[in-house]
């Protein structure tokens, strides 16, 4: 018995350091993922210079780019000349660490799950940069788009090596495409209605994306509730006066959420719509 106890604390204790391996990871991921959504609009290296206070060009130290942690440490200033730094930062890197635990408590330790990080990983930089600049940069969307690709080449081989991969890479390919026809009537309905263009280029890939890493059926699902999202939040806008009907809004977020939901709950929610209305 007391060797049995053991087994199930020391077993209890592995998967919490596991845990707490994830989430750092995660956080460490969108501590990148900030500095992805600061740069790349801009043209700026990835790279270099590092990372620096954007007010004196102080070099963040070693604890100080310590993901949520360093923000803190400093109190949301610049030690050197006290500018602001916006809580976002830290926000974003324990987001990406909860997206990273959710998707390892899901997918466990397997090929699926780092998959998924990858692909949750473009799509909040995606809606972020959208969010910012109204753009979605075609190297985001491109790289996604091929790393979808070889995420279902991937998945295909451990299924059914040849014959696997042909059908997962036709699953993929397949809900990219469809992803692209979606976003065209979906945006030509809009300009109809609106009198104006209701999306732009970049969403089609973005959603392009979403079916190559999700595939035909799921990409569905992900569009309307990314249509939905997008009703209900931007017509709320529009009644307590944010925005007016004019003013254009960025849909990549909803597209994004869209895409997330349908990866933890595309399923279950798939499988209740048919219950609820074909049962018979």
């Amino acid at each position: 018995m007391e060797t049995l106890v053991s087994a199930v604390s020391l077993h209890e204790a592995v998967e919490q350091i596991a845990n707490i391996l994830v989430f750092v990871f995660g956080a460490c991921i969108g501590s990148f993922l900030n500095v992805v959504v600061y740069r790349i609009p801009e043209g700026l290296s990835l790279i270099y210079p590092p990372s620096r206070c954007p007010k004196c060009s102080h070099k963040l130290g070693k604890t100080e780019n310590v993901p949520i942690f360093g923000w803190l440490c400093l109190r949301g200033r610049c030690r050197w000349c006290k500018t602001s730094i916006s809580s976002r930062y830290p926000l974003v890197e324990a987001a990406t660490g909860i997206y990273f635990l959710l998707i390892f408590w899901q997918f466990g330790y397997s090929i699926e799950t780092l998959g998924y990080w990858t692909f949750v990983s473009w799509l909040f930089a995606l809606s972020l940069i959208d969010f910012d600049t109204m753009t979605l940069p075609g190297s985001l969307t491109k790289s996604g788009l091929v790393l979808g690709l070889v995420f279902q080449g991937v998945i295909g081989w451990q299924i059914g090596q040849t014959e696997g991969t042909a059908q997962k890479l036709m699953f993929g390919i397949a809900g990219a495409v469809l992803g692209i026809w979606l976003l065209e009537i979906i945006a030509f309905i809009g300009s109809m209605i609106l009198q104006q263009q209701a999306m732009g280029d970049g969403d089609g890939k973005l959603m392009a994306t979403i079916g190559m890493w999700l595939g035909w059926k799921y990409v569905l699902l992900s569009s309307l509730l990314a249509c939905a999202l997008g009703s209900i939040i931007g017509g709320g806008a529009i009644l307590l006066g944010i925005l007016n009907k004019k003013q254009p809004m960025p849909f990549g977020p909803f597209l994004a959420l869209g895409g997330v939901v349908t990866l933890f709950w595309g399923q279950e929610i798939i499988s209740t719509y048919v219950n609820l209305f074909f049962r018979f």
